[in-house]
């Protein structure tokens, strides 16, 4: 899946105003509503905050990866943020968030694009150099080629 065919620049906020969970899904969600991927913002944010019910999307590194699953998505993507502030988060390794990729997954794919999509970001994510770059580029489409260099195959 080549990740650069789902996301583009306008879903990549490097300069959240957001300090807390909430503030962020928002602030994300309306990249997405605006970008024209859900068509219910409200419904879309419903459906992230009953998937954070079930556990924490926090990764580590600084990093969290939220999800909605929802009937107001119209267009299978990502929304990627990164915050002035530490957001408190639940993490695997304790620390603060300060970069975010929202999965915005629409219903009919989330047992199939949904997991090749969660694959590809976990193991740019395993990367430590991909780390220390979605943490410090300012650059939204070199951000999008960090992900797409570990594209399995082009199943979009």
């Amino acid at each position: 899946m080549d990740i650069s065919r789902i996301l583009n620049p306008r879903r990549v906020n490097l300069a959240l105003h957001a300090t807390s969970k909430e503030e962020v899904i928002n602030e994300l969600t309306e990249l997405l509503y605006q970008d024209g991927a859900i068509s219910d913002k409200q419904a879309f944010i419903e459906d992230v905050w009953l998937r954070e019910a079930e556990g924490s999307t926090g990764f580590e590194n600084h990093v969290a990866i939220p999800h909605g699953k929802s009937s107001a998505v119209l267009q299978t993507t990502l929304a990627i943020g990164r915050t002035q502030h530490d957001i408190p988060w639940e993490t695997l390794d304790d620390s603060a968030v300060r970069c975010i990729i929202l999965f915005a997954v629409r219903l009919e794919d989330q047992n199939t694009t949904h997991i090749r999509l969660l694959s590809q970001v976990a193991s740019a994510l395993a990367d430590d150099e991909v780390i220390a770059q979605l943490l410090a580029e300012n650059d939204p489409s070199k951000i999008i080629r960090l992900f797409s260099q570990y594209a399995e195959t082009d199943l979009c």
